[in-house]
């Protein structure tokens, strides 16, 4: 039998409405569990479907880390002002801000890199391949996966998130997406690190920025 407490149980842990809620929790018999599962499916699924609609207003968000040793700035657009004051909001947002400044993106997504520079790095690829030995035949092959690896470097959507390296950034947008019920865009952002561009020592600022969040 599903009860009132579960469905209000399984609205304050998951966000859904309380129809939806009692559906899944019906169509799980009852297990909470597997009722948030049942949610999060459905849920990425209309957030697929949503991410073809215009958003347009959203927020600019600041943050420094390190006293003043990286800077990131980054505009994040959804449907509506309404969704851009919400608090969960703000919080994604300064999530992706701190992924930034952890990660170093270069760029938001695949389709954001240069020509030039995919076909620099192909080549690049292309001759460690052969420097291995390996027979022409697979060095495509070989290269289309490795571009995959640099993908995951360069662009913030393809990146693991710091604080679950278990999901890339993508997923975590489309699941915000079905929290919010807007379609949600990472239009751009700039990161500045003190002292870019000079010799100086290598730190491990994904580790240390891990550490301020509690990661």
């Amino acid at each position: 039998m599903i009860t009132a407490e579960m469905v209000k149980q399984l609205r304050e842990r998951t966000g859904s409405g309380m129809m939806d809620c009692k559906k899944a929790l019906t169509e799980a018999n009852g297990d909470v569990e597997k009722a948030i599962e049942i949610l999060r499916e459905k849920g990425l699924a209309a957030a697929a479907k949503k991410a073809g609609r215009i958003a347009a207003e959203g927020i600019v968000d600041a943050y420094i880390h390190g006293n003043g040793r990286i800077g990131v700035l980054v505009e994040v657009n959804v449907e509506t002002d309404f969704a851009a004051a919400n608090e969960d909001f703000k919080q994604f947002v300064r999530e992706i801000a701190l992924q930034i400044a952890a990660a170093k993106p270069e760029y938001v997504r695949k389709e954001d890199v240069p020509a030039d520079v995919i076909e620099k790095e192909m080549n690049i690829l292309r001759v460690q391949a052969r420097n291995e030995g390996k027979p022409e035949k697979i060095i495509e092959k070989m290269v289309e996966g490795r571009m995959e690896k640099f993908y995951k470097e360069v662009c913030l959507l393809e990146q693991p998130w710091i604080k679950d390296p278990d999901k890339t950034i993508k997923q975590l947008v489309a699941e915000k997406i079905a929290t919010i019920g807007e379609n949600i865009n990472i239009r751009r952002f700039a990161r500045f690190e003190r002292g870019e561009g000079i010799a100086k020592k290598e730190e491990n600022f994904a580790e240390e920025v891990a550490k301020q969040i509690g990661g």
